[in-house]
């Protein structure tokens, strides 16, 4: 019998222990600003409905309210990450809710604005490159104040014409690029970056995977499309004809924009372009790939120095 009443004595303890846990648990969270403020708006409440919520009003008192502790998404201490609790009172139910707080529609938008720039084996140096971090040279003045006048442009009207920057290896044509990409991001004009050596192989890669329409396609209708050191891949007849033709082609006929750069004039290109790789010459169809890439971009000759050897 003692060990029965000994038991339960303790149980009694504790019990009561809880319940003045509770209670100042309970008197803390009534003294909280917000909730304070949200029972005032609402005096009809009884303390039975406190009660029967005060799980949700703990849920409501512990958490960040409108980003109040917290920095970043990134430092979000919420439940939801990116989403702060609201209160209401509806068919005599006190209910709890999440709403999108401002940190969450930031991150949103940076990445967005992350996701308007995509690249295919670009370096990293040129994803990051800004036009005010270009070096002042006069030798390459020209492909600046084109480069300028275009994202001015693109403010109010996506122009029909991108650039075609020419010049010895080093003089800064793909941070041109990268530059431009970055500065149409901060006006949600979506680019592409492509190092054409690569995509060369990737569209051979694409032809067992059955993906190359797939492909095709997206380049074909991104706003901006920029082709980075043409000329330096060795190119099949049906790649310039069947893959570059196809999206040089609805570009032209869609007045689409796209950058290139290359280490040959426009002159020098074609002929590189008119010889295949089963040691033909293909002029005309050389030159139909040109007459495209003409119509699509204005030709800049950069004949500055290297710039990675200074």
């Amino acid at each position: 019998m003692k060990p029965i009443q000994s038991s339960l004595k303790k149980w009694m303890e504790n019990n009561n222990t809880f319940r003045q846990r509770h209670e100042a648990m309970k008197q803390d969270i009534l003294k909280h600003p917000q909730i304070k403020r949200f029972l005032e708006n609402y005096p009809e409440i009884t303390d039975e409905q406190i009660e029967k919520r005060l799980n949700k009003l703990y849920e409501y008192a512990t958490q960040s309210i409108r980003c109040d502790q917290c920095t970043s998404y990134e430092t979000c201490q919420n439940m939801i990450q990116g989403y702060y609790p609201t209160l209401s009172y509806v068919n005599n139910e006190i209910h709890i809710a999440y709403e999108k707080c401002a940190n969450n529609k930031l991150h949103e938008q940076q990445s967005a604005e992350e996701n308007l720039i995509q690249s295919l084996y670009m370096p990293k140096e040129t994803l990051q490159a800004r036009m005010s971090d270009l070096y002042l040279d006069p030798r390459r003045a020209e492909a600046v104040t084109q480069a300028d006048q275009f994202i001015h442009q693109a403010k109010t009207s996506l122009p029909e014409k991108g650039l075609f920057l020419s010049g010895p290896f080093g003089v800064g044509k793909t941070y041109i690029l990268g530059a431009i990409a970055n500065e149409l991001q901060q006006q949600n004009i979506a680019s592409t970056l492509i190092y054409m050596p690569e995509l060369v192989r990737e569209m051979r890669e694409a032809i067992q995977t059955n993906t190359v329409q797939e492909k095709i396609d997206l380049f074909k209708q991104v706003d901006v499309l920029m082709l980075d050191d043409i000329g330096a891949e060795t190119m099949s007849a049906w790649f310039r004809d069947e893959v570059l033709g196809s999206i040089l082609q609805y570009r032209m006929m869609e007045k689409l924009p796209v950058f290139f750069t290359s280490n040959y004039t426009m002159e020098q290109l074609e002929k590189i372009l008119a010889t295949s790789t089963k040691g033909g010459f293909e002029e005309v169809k050389a030159g139909r790939i040109m007459e495209r890439i003409k119509q699509l971009s204005k030709e800049v000759i950069i004949m500055a120095q290297n710039y990675r050897e200074s």
